[in-house]
């Protein structure tokens, strides 16, 4: 009997499984390590890989939050320098993680405190208010997921009008991703080109309905930025070295959500507070949980500064950023 002729192979399946198999062998061999306590040449044995190759392969685990280590314990100056925080600025809940020695890391290690922070407050119906920035795009890796439902994420500005590594937009659709939820994005940039443009945009029914989902929230996670050219604002050119130069001059110490502020948390006098889009700062103060990650000693004047205002709940920051907030107390 004459066989069929075959059929030829779909090159995306081949790829899926390829993908897919790349996917195994990566939690195979992080679940040998971590669950088995197997060494790195036993793993490497085991599977018929180099030892290299399983190094590789356990770092690129824990980066895309496919491990995700817990410490249940704390060192006793971060337990210290928790309790003065809640006594100087009445912050509920703060965190405080040691600083590890290359300051490049402060983020990562306040994203890991803070992905485990945003998950232990996530329940069936929250609404969860979105900002943006390097920190809370990595926390998004430890994030723990589990079914919720009814759970929706609310962007709380607008976004970026050109490509960039870190959107307001991606954080946001990514945290609905994990746990199916519904997701809301105030559809316009974070900054306009003239203040009569931001008016006219905010008359329109669908940013007055985005901005009253964002009013709305039960928590909002939101981020701080500094007033250098170092920080992401102004290295991704969202806002350009004129506007550098007067925001200093203007008093500003950094922005929360788009707005800039000066020292006492107030908003300061200048053209980009009347072009952002974005959540105020005042309307924070009646969300019912306000989680700010942050860190860095180029934070510690922004940080005090929101501190000032009474509207965090849950600071996650470092240990040296926490001793140098604390250092001229309020």
């Amino acid at each position: 009997m004459e066989k069929p002729p075959r059929k030829k192979r779909d090159g995306r399946l081949a790829v899926t499984n390829a993908v897919s198999r790349e996917e195994g062998l990566l939690v195979r061999a992080a679940w040998l390590a971590y669950v088995g306590d197997l060494t790195q040449a036993q793993i490497a044995k085991s599977l018929g890989l180099t030892r290299l190759r399983v190094n590789r392969m356990l770092a690129h685990a824990r980066e895309r939050g496919i491990v995700q280590i817990r410490i249940n314990s704390k060192v006793a100056n971060c337990i210290e320098l928790e309790n003065r925080l809640r006594d100087a600025y009445g912050v509920s809940d703060p965190v405080v993680v040691p600083t590890p020695p290359d300051p490049a890391l402060v983020p990562q290690v306040i994203a890991a405190a803070a992905g485990e922070a945003l998950s232990l407050r996530i329940r069936d119906g929250i609404s969860v208010g979105v900002g943006w920035g390097r920190t809370l795009q990595l926390s998004l890796r430890s994030v723990t997921v589990r079914p919720v439902k009814a759970m929706s994420v609310v962007s709380l500005l607008g976004g970026l009008t050109r490509g960039s590594a870190i959107n307001i937009y991606d954080i946001a659709s990514r945290l609905a991703a994990l746990f199916d939820a519904e997701c809301f994005y105030i559809a316009a940039p974070v900054f306009t080109d003239t203040e009569a443009t931001r008016d006219l945009l905010m008359r329109q029914s669908i940013l007055e309905d985005a901005f009253t989902h964002a009013r709305d929230v039960d928590a909002a996670f939101v981020s701080v930025g500094a007033v250098h050219k170092d920080a992401t604002i102004f290295r991704i050119g969202l806002v350009g070295d004129d506007d550098l130069t007067s925001l200093h001059e203007a008093g500003a110490v950094g922005d929360i959500c788009g707005h800039w502020i000066d020292a006492d948390g107030q908003l300061v006098d200048h053209p980009l507070n009347h072009r952002v889009i974005g959540l105020a700062p005042e309307n924070l103060r009646d969300i019912e949980t306000v989680i700010l990650p942050s860190g860095g000693l180029d934070k510690v004047a922004v940080l005090r500064a929101v501190l000032r205002l009474g509207i965090v709940d849950v600071l996650i920051t470092d240990e040296k950023t926490a001793e140098a907030i604390l250092a001229e107390g309020r």
